[in-house]
């Protein structure tokens, strides 16, 4: 069966000559001998024509609607986290309400690439859309913490091709000297979409009737809207192929790394929080884990049309990349969902708290945007890389002096803000220098699955992040509390209570109020202090990089 080749006044077909096949060497600039068509049923990709720019950014644009809700998605949650784990009496399994969205979005990020591949990136946007509709509209008619969960499984399955397919849209359609510049854009669709789910997240949970859910509602007409539009303007063709499309899809490589995800997860989340550390469920999901990445990275290097080549990573540079945005994902993600959640504690509104991440979101969408002007200008990545990622750690550090990682629970709020507008900043620039420095290290025919390996790390960074964070941050927790009240009256109806519902500290008995903060402060700051430790291992992994060519055209011919 043989793929479209799509609308022609977006994408022409280029002469043979200049077709890449999957039999094109992986890693390279672009320039290397086109391998010949011994293989008839070989995937052949078609580079995209330079389209004019009208014409791009309303392709992109249809694009960064997706985005755009996505971000206000993942930051209305953030905010929300507390009221909706209040609401079902959940804190306890806090991290899985966070981190239900965080799986499927790094299980579907990864598969998008060689999906889209397959199918075109128009359909995928599509059925992003709906799914990401779908979940939302789950979450706001859910009636317990269940079904809760499972609507931000869905949701997440569409946010993680919303996100990931608009990036494919960009590196297939524009230069990698200019890439810079339209990731840095779609940079600003994020973090204003960020800016507007914190503060209207906490605004509806503060002011209306239907309080949280109808954050949820307002997000499945636009999604909706999203949908008809990618479907009428985005044509860019997939990769052709006399094979069919099943017998293209990596199942396989699908099942596993679902299965690594949700095992590794599941012990992480129960142990020290619903079992001990030594029961034999986390026992049991941590070991599973390490099997199904095993039999993933063995299965990935031996199938002929992997959804990531694992091969990819014995390039430096890709490596690199890929663990600076793990660990850099994993830091930025508890920044997100512990700042409100230490700032309700000292007893800031939802809204407020909420209010408070427009730092961050400022940080991101500014710097990534400059950091794509001075890539264009000057075609270089490396220097800019190390100098923004040290910006994150500066923010990072910036947090604990203003309190988080202190057991000071009086430190000034206008720390805070400063602090996110760095670490959201650095954090942001980093996601775009590294797509570029991936995309640039291989061959034009892999520039989908490299950013789809970027994708996983990043994924995979945020579901570990949270869960470990949260395992962390209720570890310590529950045993201060239990520490200092364990021998007084209902202490464990007590302790119970205030770890299920912040609201509960108000409502504390004589005595308890100033050692129940202190026990929260001193959980804050095991928190804090394993995510200035990450983002150092995030400069370490960015020194590692190499500088490749920024080619200034799409066939990565020009000498520049």
């Amino acid at each position: 069966m043989t793929g479209s080749r799509g609308d022609p006044a977006i994408s022409a077909s280029l002469p043979p000559a200049t077709e890449v096949t999957e039999a094109t060497p992986l890693i390279g600039n672009g320039s290397q001998p086109k391998a010949t068509a011994a293989v008839a049923d070989e995937e052949r990709t078609v580079l995209a024509a330079e389209v004019s720019p009208a014409r791009l950014w309303l392709i992109m644009g249809t694009s960064w609607i997706g985005v755009f809700i996505g971000a206000i998605d993942s930051t209305v949650f953030a905010t929300l986290s507390s009221p909706i784990a209040s609401e079902f009496k959940s804190g306890s399994i806090f991290s899985w309400l966070a981190t239900a969205y965080l799986i499927s979005n790094a299980a579907c990020q990864p598969i998008s690439g060689r999906l889209t591949d397959i199918f075109g990136r128009g359909p995928g946007l599509v059925f992003s859309n709906l799914a990401f509709a779908a979940g939302n509209l789950i979450c706001a008619l859910a009636t317990d913490q269940y079904v809760m969960i499972f609507g931000r499984v869905v949701a997440g399955i569409g946010g993680g091709g919303l996100m990931a397919i608009s990036t494919f849209l960009g590196t297939d359609l524009v230069p990698l000297r200019k890439r810079g510049v339209v990731q840095g854009i779609g940079n600003i669709c994020y973090g204003s979409g960020a800016m507007l789910g914190g503060i209207f997240g906490g605004f509806v949970n503060d002011h209306t009737a239907m309080g949280w859910r109808l954050a949820f509602f307002a997000l499945v007409p636009p999604s909706l809207i999203s949908a008809v539009l990618v479907g009428i303007l985005v044509r860019v063709p997939p990769k052709q192929s006399d094979k069919s499309y099943l017998s293209r899809i990596d199942f396989g490589g699908v099942i596993l790394t679902v299965g690594f995800l949700v095992s590794l997860l599941l012990g992480l989340n129960a142990g020290g929080n619903l079992v001990p550390w030594l029961h034999p469920l986390p026992i049991a999901a941590v070991s599973t884990s390490v099997v199904l990445f095993v039999a993933f990275w063995i299965w990935e290097s031996r199938a002929l049309q992997p959804i990531i080549p694992v091969r990819l990573l014995l390039d430096r540079t890709v490596a690199a990349a890929c663990f600076a945005n793990l660990v850099a994902t994993m830091a930025m993600m508890q920044v997100i969902f512990y700042t409100p959640m230490y700032l309700q504690v000292k007893g800031y509104s939802a809204t407020n708290a909420g209010a408070t991440l427009l730092a961050s979101s400022a940080g991101v969408a500014g710097c990534s945007v400059s950091s794509g002007l001075i890539m264009k200008k000057t075609g270089k990545y490396y220097s800019l890389g190390v100098s923004v990622t040290s910006m994150f750690a500066l923010g990072i550090a910036g947090l604990g002096l203003a309190g988080l990682a202190t057991l000071d629970g009086e430190s000034p709020y206008w720390r805070v803000p400063v602090s996110l507008f760095l670490a959201g900043g650095g954090y942001g620039s980093l996601l775009t220098v590294t797509v570029l420095a991936c995309i640039a290290a291989v061959d034009h025919s892999q520039q989908a699955v490299v950013t789809s390996a970027t994708y996983l790390a990043r994924g995979l960074g945020g579901t570990v992040g949270i869960t470990a964070a949260s395992a962390v941050y209720q570890n310590i927790l529950k045993s201060h509390l239990w520490a200092r009240f364990g021998d007084e009256p209902g202490a464990a109806d007590i302790i119970r209570r205030v770890r299920d519902d912040l609201e509960e500290i108000g409502k504390l008995p004589p005595g308890w109020y100033d050692g129940v903060m202190l026990s929260f402060m001193e959980a804050f700051r095991g928190v804090w202090f394993m995510m200035f430790g990450l983002v150092i291992m995030a400069v370490f992994f960015m020194t590692l990089l190499r500088q490749h060519t920024l080619h200034s055209t799409l066939s990565r011919t020009s000498s520049d």
